[in-house]
């Protein structure tokens, strides 16, 4: 008998959250409109790619998060390994020029994925202020013009893979959620000052690297988060919970989206498909583990006694309090979670008073669901983006599968789509972009290969297409 109840193993999950925002005279988040721009009338270009069609481009250090576009400048952060240094960049919409740069006050770097960033958080930015936060230390407050107005030192945590959830602005607060290996929680700050507003644990909730959402419906204000296993609706004014959803994924990396009053949230992980599926993972009772591990039988498993498997793999997860050898609560603690871990799309529409519950479950859909990049709504349609260019489209008011096929791009994808002017844009690890025709029976229009790493999910900002790889920045405008 192995760790889990299932012969093939996955490999363990990538992280990254990268969630894109755009900005103008107040407030307005890009991924909090689901990743539609603003202006959908704008023209956007076609063939992003072709020298017709680009603005400008300015080489940049590398760094996952997606550009932050607000009024004329764009925010981002970078991370330069050689010298081991975090930094906040601003540049001019207009023609990509360095307007400024600050260094972040980091004195330790906190662990990343291999394929992740210390610069993963994408920052937000309001009329007169720019919200930064970096694992490595915490939450940095700029004007918009570099100088530092404030800093709240609130890393780094303990999780191997760091941290990727992005602040969020609601009414006079940023808010941040860090959910963790352990000491996981919600917190609200003051803009102006960066004082603690209020915090709320979140005990029992992983490790995961979603970012909050605001929904706005029935003449009231949840603030979204989805967390391993369970959606939780909280009152953004103080912090108390409201409600609470069940049938997420064990690890959550997609951020969910709002359209037309209906949240739709994707979430997948390895071995959360439907009980009784081949791709479910399930770990034995605390007696079994004990009898097969517990070579000396002082009530623990060490690590040194673990043989070869998933369980040696996540091992530093499941040790909460870092011992070195797994307790009977430590081994319960995560086998709860594979358990009760559910891999699907969910749309969630709240009943006619406000209230969220079981019953506001509209639908829910089960394949071709992203790991990664957060699933898109645009015009009455439902997109999903999985890797090696899977994208599947669904009536969003049904669920009711439309099309499900290959884009040109093939390999990982972490950018999530993006919607604007008809068009879909979709963006592969490999930096492949492809541009789509939207609509049920989505069709390719064109697409192109920047042989750059892409991992940031793009912006739309009144016609133009905002692309960050590993190298670069660039400005493609419409016709």
């Amino acid at each position: 008998m192995t760790q889990f109840r299932r012969l093939a193993l996955l490999p363990a999950f990538l992280l990254l959250t990268s969630v894109a925002l755009a900005g103008g005279p107040q407030p307005e988040w890009f991924r909090r409109d689901g990743g539609v721009a603003a202006n959908d009338n704008a023209p956007l270009p076609r063939q992003p790619g072709s020298a017709e069609q680009l603005r400008w481009k300015r080489d940049l250090l590398p760094g996952l998060s997606s550009p932050c576009v607000s009024g004329d400048r764009i925010f981002l952060t970078t991370w330069d390994a050689e010298n081991e240094e975090l930094a906040t960049v601003a540049l001019s919409l207009g023609d990509g020029s360095v307007l400024w740069r600050q260094v972040a006050p980091a004195n330790a770097i906190e662990p990343f994925h291999q394929t992740g960033s210390p610069a993963s958080c994408t920052p937000a930015a309001d009329d007169e202020r720019v919200y930064v936060f970096f694992g490595s230390y915490g939450m940095l407050c700029y004007s918009r013009d570099g100088d530092l107005l404030w800093k709240r030192v609130l890393g780094p945590f303990q999780d191997e893979f760091g941290a990727s959830s992005s602040p969020v602005l609601v009414g006079d607060l940023v808010v941040l959620n860090e959910d963790h290996d352990i000491g996981s929680f919600l917190i609200a700050l003051d803009r102006e000052t960066g004082k603690t507003v209020w915090e709320v644990p979140r005990p029992g909730f992983t490790r995961s690297y979603s970012t909050p959402v605001v929904w706005e419906h029935h003449g009231r204000t949840d603030l979204v988060v989805a967390g391993a296993l369970q959606l939780t609706g909280y009152d953004p004014e103080t912090g108390a919970k409201r409600w609470t959803l069940d049938g997420l994924a064990r690890i959550v990396n997609t951020t969910p989206v709002i359209s037309e009053g209906t949240l739709y949230v994707a979430t997948w992980a390895p071995g959360g498909d439907a009980p009784g599926g081949e791709d479910r993972l399930g770990m034995e009772t605390w007696a079994e583990a004990a009898k097969l591990y517990d070579k000396n039988a002082d009530g623990q498993i060490a690590k040194e006694e673990l043989p070869e498997g998933p369980v040696l793999t996540r091992f530093f997860r499941i040790d909460l309090d870092q011992t070195g050898s797994l307790s009977q609560a430590e081994w319960e603690a995560h086998a709860r979670v594979f358990d009760l871990a559910r891999n699907q799309l969910m749309a969630i529409r709240p009943a006619a008073d406000g209230t969220v519950s079981a019953d506001s479950i509209q639908w829910t859909y089960h394949r071709g669901l992203p790991s990664v990049p957060s699933p898109l709504v645009y015009r009455e349609t439902a997109y999903l983006l999985r890797n090696a260019g899977i994208f599947t489209s669904l009536d969003a008011a049904t669920g009711e599968l439309q099309r499900q096929a290959r884009v040109p791009g093939r390999g990982n994808y972490y950018a999530s789509p993006v919607a604007g002017n008809g068009l879909i844009y979709v963006a592969s690890e490999r930096g492949v972009v492809t541009v789509l025709e939207a609509g049920p029976q989505w069709k390719t229009l064109s697409t192109h290969d920047f042989k750059e790493r892409i991992m940031a999910t793009p912006a739309l900002h009144e016609g133009h297409l905002i692309l960050r790889t590993d190298a670069a920045v660039y400005c493609f405008g419409g016709n």
